[in-house]
């Protein structure tokens, strides 16, 4: 049987740094009103980068970190709700940046659960046979979907990407993979698309209206933490761990206010969730690996340790993995 561990991690986001007082400027806000929501201090913001250039960039860093010859990849996946095009896909225009060959490479939505996505779906492709070594990716650039005069949503989002090399291993390093979704049929977090505009739907209104971000920030909250909830005590259940055998939880970085709320549920050791909301905002699909990468950077993580990603987002989506840090 063929395991899947990975190989090597790597992050980028802009060098524009805005602070909550940046914010102050144009929208009837303060840093105080966003902290004390939100646990947000600041984000970076694209000047003129593309969510392909930031992709790119997390992508070298994780190669060079797992030290892997670049041709041995043979499947991309880039998790991403802001493209650069509806097609190609933006992970066909990383592979072409990388001048990777006769490849499978494609994006995901699955909204800020996009990376449990594709960790999942390139386990299953490694698992199978299908695949030696992956590149999955988290990349957005939400700052070109967020409207500037909404000051509920606008302060929580950042830009950024992230990447890791999943490979195939003898060793077991993703021990376990869960996913769901529920149809979010009231529309409590939509990004819309390109309305229908054409000569043939007369009864349609020609409409300018903007794709921005909306959310229903109340209920968004009541369901992250309890899917949040759900997804470890899923992952804790069918592996048969408890919280104390795991060393790290890496949470999507919404909120400092769900994640501490799932923290003191669970009965969470101090540290054992991992946070990085405060200087980053929330990167949507990027959040986890610029997390993950941030703690190996750090030292963090030691061969052997025991760590849980858990996301949610738009779709609804959600899902955990369970990994061992076998480098």
């Amino acid at each position: 049987m063929y395991y899947s561990e990975i190989a090597g991690v790597g992050s980028y986001v802009p060098e524009k740094m805005v602070s909550n007082v940046d914010l102050e400027a144009f929208i009837d806000t303060t840093d105080q009103w966003i902290t004390t929501r939100t646990g947000i201090a600041q984000r970076r913001i694209s000047t003129g980068e593309k969510a392909s250039q930031m992709a790119v960039k997390a992508a070298v860093k994780a190669i060079k970190h797992a030290a892997i010859p670049i041709e041995d990849i043979d499947l991309v996946i880039l998790a991403t709700i802001t493209p650069d095009f509806f097609t190609p896909s933006t992970a066909s225009l990383v592979q072409a940046e990388l001048k990777l060959k006769n490849i499978t490479s494609f994006d995901i939505s699955a909204g800020c659960t996009g990376f449990i996505y594709g960790i999942q779906i390139a386990d299953q492709f490694i698992k199978s046979g299908k695949s030696n070594c992956a590149l999955v990716i988290g990349a957005e650039i939400l700052s070109k979907v967020v409207n500037w005069q909404d000051r509920n949503t606008c302060v929580l989002f950042g830009d950024g990407a992230g990447a890791v090399i999943l490979k195939r291993s003898n060793r077991e390093g993703i021990l376990y993979t869960y996913t769901g979704s529920s149809g979010d049929l009231e529309g409590l977090l939509t990004l819309p698309a390109i309305p229908l505009k054409n000569p043939f739907y007369i009864d349609n209104p020609i409409s300018d209206q903007p794709s921005y971000i909306y959310m229903n920030g109340k209920e968004i909250f009541k369901f992250a933490t309890n899917i949040m909830l759900q997804s470890i005590e899923r992952v804790l259940k069918e592996t048969k761990l408890t919280i104390a055998d795991i060393d790290f939880i890496i949470p999507h970085q919404a909120n400092f206010r769900i994640i501490d709320y799932v923290a003191k549920k669970i009965k969470a050791k101090t540290g054992q969730f991992y946070k990085n909301l405060d200087r980053f905002g929330n990167t949507s699909a990027a959040s986890i690996p610029l997390a993950l990468d941030e703690m190996v950077a750090k030292g963090m993580l030691q061969k052997g340790n025991r760590v849980i990603m858990v996301g949610f987002g738009g779709g609804l989506t959600w899902g955990s993995i369970l990994f061992n840090w076998v480098r």
